[in-house]
């Protein structure tokens, strides 16, 4: 047994028994995330090794990290990071400095340069602060501003409480927003819920289209297979789709976990987009999330604030009209632990990034794009 302190630690082994052990922390924290469950490290490999860290007290689990770890091209090392973790109660200083000193630990294992985490943490929760000085007291710097929604996972998101009525929440909504989930339904736009994997294809499909038209990268389908496989069998997602006359029109998959219902992936074909489908799927998962008994519904990610006049306003106009708060995290933290290597890893990335975004616009271009 590992110890640091009144706190043991250890990685949980890929059993089905652990799983559930590991998810029902997760689940029932406050800041519990879907990005931090067993099976999110499942759908992150191969490319990502999961490692599943419980630091225990009294053999109770009192903190919950999924680490994934990815090896660096060059003899870098390897990175270690926790998407919307570490999951812990951050006002005890010792449960912390003993999470830390065991994600150290591992590091060395495993010759990690670095760990990176951007925890579930609003800039209003009332214990911001608290997790700012702990990280910067135990060697966090804040990592640089990425491109996009400004970091691997958006650092500024719409959240809807759901806990009052539907007939309120409906209510809330601006009104043109109102008007255009009662319009789809009126034009006889219909939503299938749980549509199942048989219709992952046509889910796909649509979102080539829509990731082609709006110029972004999307994965493999291989990846979707996965995605879906991993987290629908424990209920931790849902497929979505739309159809107009027996036609498919779009689609969206949600994320599910404890009390809390994420969006995270919505595609729409470029005809029939003035039947407003997006306006009444969206809102087919937000009845959907209050059907399972969560509290909390996140839109996922839109820039920071930005005027009427910007590419993506139209995003957050979207995700804004559903009455939800815009929320910025505390972002992400980075921990160095080799620090020569960490900076050049940090001099490099950036310029692989943007060769692939060159990428991205030759291929465009050879498709006779503009």
């Amino acid at each position: 047994m590992n110890m640091i302190g009144d706190y043991s630690y250890r990685l949980l082994a890929d059993e089905a028994n652990n799983a559930g052990i590991f998810n029902a922390f997760v689940a029932a924290h406050p800041k519990g995330h879907v990005l931090q469950s067993w099976e999110w490290g499942m759908v992150k490999q191969p490319a990502w090794q999961p490692l599943r860290l419980v630091v225990e007290k009294d053999g109770r689990i009192c903190a919950a990290a999924l680490i994934l770890q990815r090896k660096l091209p060059a003899g870098l090392g390897n990175i270690f990071y926790s998407p919307r973790g570490p999951v812990l109660d951050i006002d005890d200083a010792a449960l912390w400095q003993a999470t830390v000193g065991a994600v150290k630990a591992l590091a060395k294992e495993r010759g990690a340069i670095y760990w990176k985490v951007d925890p579930d943490i609003d800039i209003d929760f009332p214990e911001a602060e608290v997790w700012r000085g702990q990280l910067k007291a135990s060697g966090f710097v804040q990592a640089g501003k990425g491109e996009g929604f400004e970091g691997v996972q958006p650092r500024f998101v719409f959240r809807l409480d759901i806990q009052p009525e539907i007939e309120k929440l409906l209510a809330a909504c601006h009104q043109k927003t109102r008007y255009n989930i009662r319009l789809a339904g009126k034009k006889g736009v219909e939503i299938v819920s749980a549509a199942g994997r048989e219709n992952l294809p046509e889910f796909y499909r649509i979102l080539t289209t829509t990731a082609t038209r709006d110029n972004f990268l999307i994965r493999p389908y291989s990846y979707f297979e996965r995605f879906y496989d991993s987290l629908q069998p424990v209920g931790q997602t849902e497929l979505f789709m739309a159809y107009y006359n027996g036609e498919a029109i779009a689609g969206t998959l949600a994320f599910r976990m404890g009390d809390k219902a994420w969006y995270i992936y919505g595609a729409s074909s470029n005809e029939h987009r003035n039947l407003m489908p997006n306006y009444l799927i969206q809102w087919t998962m937000i009845e959907w999330a209050k059907q399972h008994g969560c509290t909390m519904y996140d839109f996922r990610g839109v820039p920071g604030h930005v005027a009427e006049d910007h590419p993506l306003y139209g995003l957050v106009k979207f995700k804004k009209g559903f009455g939800g708060k815009y929320t910025e995290f505390i972002g992400e933290y980075d921990l160095p632990l080799n620090s020569a290597k960490y900076h050049l890893y940090n001099f490099l990335e950036p310029l692989y990034q943007k060769n692939i975004r060159r990428l991205i616009a030759v291929k465009k271009k050879l498709k006779g794009g503009k």
